[in-house]
């Protein structure tokens, strides 16, 4: 299995200078290369692939030395992103998606990382300290211990701050098996919802922060384009951002946690979040789409797929259609408006909360698609 552990890392000034300078010239690189696929399309009808970029250069070293100042495989990575972006592109096309997103130029200030491709090549981690080609030894926080083969290293600028995540290759460490199943809602009322009736608290991260972020904000609005002051306010809007960003990353990860640890089997519905993010319907006092990235409803399904293989769980992401109307007890189907919270069936009268209604029905399709006869779940 693989997986990304992100450090802390403080560079000096000088450093900071020159991992800054290597992000510009991999920001210029990246640019330069788009703009040549786009040309030799709309010129010659010709397509150019990575292999070729990457010959290209060593020419480009020739005619732009400051190109020399960059690890080597730093630049190739450059040319891999440009094809990860055109691949991206054409899969889209393909898939008749509506907004397809041609490759964009990458603004000043908007290229905030760099990629070393192999282990022992430009980089290694030593006595915590990270040496990097070109740059020099950097220290670097080991705030946990680094489980596994060191495969790539990326450094990334974020709010000011420097980071170094390494991509690992690792053996699963299974838990010890659980027979229990659980079916999960997800919502905004309640960050979760588990078939066992127990709910997740939504701790709504954004909303806390919100007024200081609009008050960061506006100020930032004021400051002329250029302006030290507008730099030192960017910083402030950033860090709110972060700081909200770690809140929910943090709580996401040790909920996922609680979960893995006690269930074997865990079901939760597959949302089309990209979709829902088009519906401003107002729920409790705020729009749909904001509560959503309020949530990060995307983000808990993936951390938590990953957190199952990793322990030797089961994990099952069913199609949600129906769940909150039909009735778990006896399959009536029972039509509800968003605003309606509680699911009351007029057959077997059923007076269920909406979201642990939803839950059973969760839990119930997903041991049927794993080949498993659910138990009655009559409360």
């Amino acid at each position: 299995m693989e997986k990304t552990l992100k450090y802390r890392i403080y560079p000096t000034s000088k450093q900071r200078r020159l991992l800054q300078e290597q992000l510009n010239e991999c920001r210029w690189l990246y640019n330069h290369l788009l703009e040549q696929r786009r040309n030799a399309w709309e010129q010659d009808k010709k397509s150019i692939g990575y292999f070729a970029q990457c010959k290209s250069l060593v020419a480009l070293k020739k005619e732009r030395p400051s190109l020399n100042n960059v690890y080597s495989q730093v630049l190739q990575d450059v040319a891999d992103r440009v094809d990860k972006a055109f691949q991206n592109f054409f899969r889209r096309v393909k898939a008749g998606e509506k907004k397809v997103g041609y490759p964009r130029f990458k603004g000043f200030d908007r290229y905030d990382s760099l990629t070393y491709k192999q282990a022992g090549f430009g980089w290694e981690v030593k006595d915590n300290r990270l040496n990097l080609s070109k740059i020099g030894s950097i220290k670097i926080k080991i705030h946990r211990p680094i489980i596994g083969t060191l495969k790539t290293c990326t450094i990334r600028r974020q709010s000011g701050k420097w980071y170094a995540c390494f991509s690992v290759e690792y053996q699963n460490n299974p838990l010890p098996k659980s027979d229990e199943a659980v079916g999960i809602d997800v919502g905004l009322e309640s960050f979760a919802t588990l078939s066992t009736g127990e709910k997740v608290g939504n701790p709504c991260f954004f909303k806390t922060d919100q007024k200081a972020l609009a008050k960061a904000q506006r100020k930032l609005s004021k400051q002329e384009k250029g302006s030290l002051e507008r730099k030192k306010a960017k910083k402030v809007v950033a860090h709110i951002y972060e700081r909200i960003s770690n809140r929910r990353h943090n709580f996401i990860h040790q909920e996922a946690r609680k979960i893995v640890n006690r269930f074997g089997i865990i079901c939760i519905e597959k949302l089309n979040v990209k979709g829902m993010m088009h519906n401003h319907t107002k729920i409790f006092g705020n729009k749909l789409n904001r509560g959503i990235v309020n949530v990060a409803w995307g983000q808990f399904a993936n951390v938590l797929s990953h957190k199952a293989e990793e322990a030797g769980r089961q994990f099952v992401a069913i199609d949600p259609k129906g769940t909150s109307q039909i009735c778990s007890q006896c399959g009536s189907v029972v039509e509800k408006e968003l605003s309606d919270r509680w699911h009351d069936c007029p057959v077997c009268n059923a007076h269920l909360h909406r979201d642990y209604n939803a839950s059973l029905n969760i839990l119930r399709l997903g041991l049927q698609s794993l080949g498993f006869t659910p138990r009655s779940l009559r409360l």
